[in-house]
């Protein structure tokens, strides 16, 4: 018998094929617009992807394998969060594929970006290699448009995807911003992941700029009409930027004495407490609402200080406030303001800014079989590159079969839940049907009813659920683990733990199923004509166990009240 495990990870890695280290380093903004928040707390998504990822990785859990092969070859540039799912993808639909990195080793941002303390590497080379292994071919150490051209790959493959990420730091805007030590956070965070920054000592500032993941839990709210707030279980990245947080905590524990800038006031930020009380405890010194002036230089030519000022924000724009001038002694500047993609050699697809323009397919605006993912289109989380790689395969797979790409405009992105092929695997499949119009197809075999998939165009919203069945249920909490400053040096030991077996079942119990029906029976039993009856067992499947007798129904919606779901709507029919 499979085990539940199992089961949980086939269905988690449709989507997302880093089920460990999303469950760890993800912010899970989705969590924020959970329904359960307005009973009592969101459901821990994360928390039961990390249990289920490090699950399959003990148990050596591989993929079922690629699909029939097409013939078809597609080239995928960067080896990151967006390129390694671009490959996954194509490999279950049966495309040849050839990875590019500039890197020795793959995983983009992943490896290069976040410190090992986060995504710890064991698991994210387990996560990698399950990826490689459906058959797919890796160069790496070579860079497209220096060690091959453009025009040899578009000879050589019938479609290319573009996962390079944003590699390229911002600099501080201010003079003196060119000194030697004064460094982007890109480049600090991957100089330390691989090895060759090995001592961070004395006082290091991090201007950080921190838009990151603001909006993506406000809008994940917004859909699900969420008021209730909570405090995040782990919004890494909203504090002061991804990039800013991970620089400040890695120069700490390097023993640094660390001060993290902000042009936002903590008040006005989206920030999590908690976050900013654990930099404040792993002993960061944070500054908010100033901005930076100019990098004053020593008689050398370094950086000896970083002159500030207190500003106000007119909406994204720092305004300086007179006569509030001060400097901050450092040996170190890092600037965590921005990234952008290191575009050298593909000035073709370069729109100006450092980005690649594409359109809501992820094609490339010139060209009809380049497509993109990731942060090159625009520096946002992990788990947007690995969704955009998703759609972007949509659309390679329908050029590589010649199929027209339509027009998309969803609300939400998900992968559905489909009532005709769970019938067709249990040979219920609805009788042929003549395609005549005709009327009464209640007593039918060919009409499926009671029955309507509406994920594709909305989020169902918290008031239309019945609350009144949930009951409180806590939340099943990773235990984390704390550190002073004064333990903190040195300390390059995960912070979370995994939940248990338990804890697991017990948090996928606490999610409120919305929009599915969960088989509670309210429907047949607070219907007073008794027009909703269970499907007879032969016929039962997921998705249909009830039905509805169209002559008794009066119309009186009482079965759409109790539904806890907020599965059943009425009026479907004419």
């Amino acid at each position: 018998e499979t085990p539940w495990q199992q089961y949980a990870f086939e269905r988690m890695t449709e989507a997302n094929p880093f089920p460990s280290v999303m469950g760890r380093v993800c912010p899970a903004p989705c969590e924020s617009g959970c329904n359960r928040n307005e009973v009592d707390d969101f459901v821990g998504i994360n928390a039961v992807e990390h249990y289920v990822g490090d699950w399959a990785i003990e148990n050596n859990i591989a993929y079922p394998g690629a699909g029939a092969d097409t013939g078809k070859k597609v080239a995928i540039i960067g080896g990151g969060p967006a390129g390694l799912s671009a490959a996954y993808h194509l490999r279950k639909l049966g495309h040849g594929v050839t990875l590019f990195d500039e890197h020795e080793e793959l995983g983009g941002m992943m490896r290069y970006g976040i410190p090992g303390y986060r995504t710890p590497r064991d698991m994210l080379d387990a996560e990698i290699k399950r990826i490689i292994d459906l058959g797919v071919e890796v160069k790496t150490a070579t860079r497209i448009g220096e060690d091959i051209s453009m025009e040899q790959i578009d000879s050589d493959y019938d479609a290319v995807f573009w996962g390079i990420g944003a590699q390229s730091g911002r600099a501080l805007p201010v003079p003196g911003a060119d000194a030697s030590n004064c460094i982007t956070g890109v480049a600090f965070l991957e100089a330390y992941n691989q090895g060759r920054l090995q001592h961070v000592s004395g006082r290091v500032v991090v201007v950080g700029g921190g838009d990151t993941s603001i909006d993506v839990a406000s809008v994940a709210r917004r859909l699900g009409h969420i008021t209730t707030t909570h405090d995040q279980d782990r919004p890494e990245t909203i504090v002061l930027g991804q990039t800013a947080h991970d620089v400040a905590a890695t120069a700490v524990r390097e023993g640094a004495d660390v001060t993290l800038t902000s042009l936002f006031k903590f008040a006005d930020m989206m920030a999590s407490a908690r976050e900013r009380e654990d930099a404040l405890s792993e002993g960061v010194d944070i500054k908010d609402g100033i901005m930076p002036l100019e990098v004053l230089l020593d008689a050398d030519g370094r950086a000896r200080a970083l002159k500030m000022c207190k500003c106000d924000m007119d909406g994204m724009t720092p305004v300086p406030q007179e006569g509030t001038e001060f400097e901050i002694e450092c040996d170190l500047i890092v600037s965590a303001i921005g990234q952008s993609g290191n575009m050298e050699g593909l000035d073709a697809l370069n729109n100006g800014r450092g980005f690649i323009d594409t359109d809501k397919n992820y094609r490339v605006a010139s060209k009809e079989n380049h497509f993109a993912g990731g942060d090159i289109i625009r520096p946002h989380l992990l788990t947007t590159a690995i969704g955009h790689a998703s759609i972007a395969v949509e659309g390679i797979h329908k050029f590589l079969i010649g199929q027209e790409l339509a027009e998309r405009r969803p609300q939400v992105d998900v992968h559905h839940f489909n009532l005709l092929s769970e019938l067709h695997q249990r040979h219920l499949d609805p009788a042929e049907y003549s395609h005549e119009p005709t009327r009464g197809t209640d007593d039918n075999s060919f009409a499926v009813h009671n029955y309507e998939d509406r994920s594709d165009k909305q989020i169902i919203p918290h008031d239309q659920l019945f609350l009144g069945h949930f009951g409180y249920e806590e939340r099943n909490h990773r235990e984390e683990i704390k550190i002073g400053a004064d333990a903190v040096l040195g300390n390059f030991e995960e912070r979370l733990n995994s939940i248990t077996e338990e804890q697991a079942q017990a948090e996928g119990h606490r999610c409120m199923s919305c929009g599915m029906c969960f088989e509670c029976d309210n429907c047949v039993i607070y219907c007073p004509q008794d027009a909703v009856f269970r499907v007879k067992k032969d016929q039962l499947a997921i998705g249909r166990y009830v039905d509805t007798d169209y002559k008794k129904c009066i119309g009186c919606h009482i079965c759409m009240d109790v539904c806890p779901t907020g599965y059943i709507q009425m009026g479907l029919g004419e």
